[in-house]
């Protein structure tokens, strides 16, 4: 996708964060976008505020834990523009504590928004792409915390989901001309420690009163407030549109969390040299 212009993209969670930031630098470029959000408010006002720079956006409102919605979200979007090339696939909750604390309304909840409407997207929205020829692109945001686990949450296994689910399509769909890219963000200034203002009704218990002290408590402070001091989901999203163009594997936002990647490899190379030189045949 070496040219924008003229291509029509759909990103899910694009009122506000890193989706509204891609979904701006795409617009940007020339692409028409189709913001998709649960969140009908904010997804107005991402709208009329890309308006103003006379770029050709639309909306729709889903919620892509729904496999029905994010149908009827293609629907319109076909109905708009004919034809998508480029699906983002950015929609995400943070919920779901560790081992403990576990309770199936939170798994539910998030595994269905962060990994179930990654899969279905990809479902509906890839046989779109394909049947124009015209080739395309898939990018879906996972997190560092899709490939450094740092706990047992609901949050960290569904990223790991989204990681192995693009390296797997990127092999996959590139002889039918779809390129696939995940962005593994780190710390950027987003809504997502505030995820339970979208809870669904029917996850009804997903999100439990936080602690106000202990360790759990000020690690969830910490987390707020290295997010509150993040990057800026724009320069993300400019990110985004250059891993678009050029087809990268993977998107990184910072350098931060490089040597703890480097130094899980590194644990992972330890395992195979723990058994070099032993014949699993004796």
């Amino acid at each position: 996708m070496k040219e924008l212009a003229g291509k029509t993209a759909f990103v899910t969670g694009a009122a506000s964060g890193i989706g509204l930031g891609i979904a701006t630098a795409f617009a940007q470029a020339g692409a028409k976008v189709m913001l998709c959000d649960i969140e009908e408010a904010a997804l107005s006002a991402a709208l009329e505020q890309l308006r103003r720079t006379n770029v050709d956006v639309d909306g729709v409102k889903a919620d892509v834990s729904l496999k029905a919605e994010l149908v009827a979200a293609a629907e319109a979007t076909t109905a708009r523009y004919g034809k998508v090339h480029i699906l983002v696939n950015n929609a995400g909750v943070g919920g779901g504590g560790p081992y403990g604390t576990w309770t199936e309304a939170s798994w539910n909840w998030t595994l269905g928004v962060n990994l179930m409407a990654t899969i279905w997207g990809i479902e509906i929205f890839g046989p779109l792409i394909e049947q124009h020829g015209e080739g395309g692109h898939i990018v879906s945001t996972a997190s560092i915390a899709g490939l450094i686990s740092g706990g047992s949450t609901a949050y960290n296994v569904s990223k790991y989901g989204v990681v192995a689910l693009s390296e797997g399509l990127r092999q996959e769909l590139a002889p039918r001309g779809i390129g696939v890219s995940v962005l593994c963000p780190g710390f950027i200034r987003t809504q997502i420690t505030n995820s339970r203002r979208n809870l669904p009704k029917r996850f009804e218990g997903a999100v439990r009163a936080m602690p106000t002290s202990g360790p759990l408590a000020e690690r969830i402070n910490l987390i707020r407030e290295r997010v509150s001091q993040g990057i800026d989901p724009i320069y993300v999203g400019e990110l985004v549109r250059e891993g678009v163009e050029n087809d990268w594997p993977y998107i990184f936002t910072d350098l931060e969390f490089e040597p703890i990647v480097e130094a899980r490899f590194a644990a992972i190379k330890q395992g195979f040299d723990r058994i070099r030189g032993r014949d699993p045949k004796r």
